[in-house]
């Protein structure tokens, strides 16, 4: 199994093979509560322009997303998994539009198979690959915006390839670093309502979940491990 890191958009144009599309803060996490609530599927887009267009087609559908961290106009939820906890999303179907994550998603273009990737469904996302054994694997860290590289995506990245290598992983040393590093710092800004501080504990909610959420016909779906 060939394993390669790579980084923000330009990372998810270059990935081959069975292909991780890494956004720890927050979009991915945020995908996994969605699910873990009950959604039937959501759909990623790069487009706000197009999560708009489909909203006021279907407007039973939940939207949620951000530009700049902040929740857009009109949309029913922002990008924090503390707003979407304790929402009954049973058989809703979610459109899904971030500055980074989902970004990742439609610049992808030579990947054989596309998962996304985050801590809390992170043993989950190993044990898939494992299954699965592909040839190649590409693990892109998305960033911020990404154009810019963070440490929870690239410490997400090798913590998976370092599973695969049946290397060692300290969790707590990556949560400790994480609470004081930069990317973090808006959950603990009490100005920004928009990243509450328990956002920081919710993408950080090691294995919370036991499935993996994989993109197929412009869409995610689960698949339980």
């Amino acid at each position: 199994m060939n394993i390669k890191i790579l980084n923000l958009i330009e990372g998810s144009k270059q990935a081959t093979g069975l292909t991780v599309i890494i956004d720890v803060f927050r979009a991915f996490s945020v995908a996994c509560y969605c699910f873990g609530n009950g959604a039937n599927k959501i759909i990623p887009l790069g487009d706000i322009n197009e999560a708009y267009k489909i909203k006021e087609e279907h407007e039973d559908y939940i939207l949620i997303g951000e530009r700049n961290g902040k929740k857009p106009e009109g949309f029913d939820y922002g990008n924090s998994p503390t707003q979407l906890e304790n929402i009954n999303l049973k058989d809703k179907t979610i459109i899904q539009t971030t500055s980074a994550g989902t970004q990742g998603i439609v610049n992808v273009k030579n990947a054989t198979e596309i998962i996304t990737g985050s801590f809390v469904n992170i043993d989950a996302i190993i044990n898939y690959i494992k299954k699965v054994n592909p040839e190649e694997v590409s693990l892109v860290a998305m960033g911020a915006k990404g154009v810019l590289e963070s440490d929870e995506d690239k410490l997400c990245a090798q913590y998976i390839k370092n599973a695969l290598e049946n290397k060692p992983n300290d969790f707590n040393k990556i949560k400790e670093h994480l609470r004081t590093y930069i990317s973090a710092q808006k959950f603990f800004d009490e100005t920004k309502a928009w990243a509450p501080r328990r956002d920081f504990d919710l993408c950080l909610n090691l294995n919370r979940f036991n499935f993996v959420i994989k993109y197929e016909n412009k869409e995610f779906i689960l698949i339980n491990i």
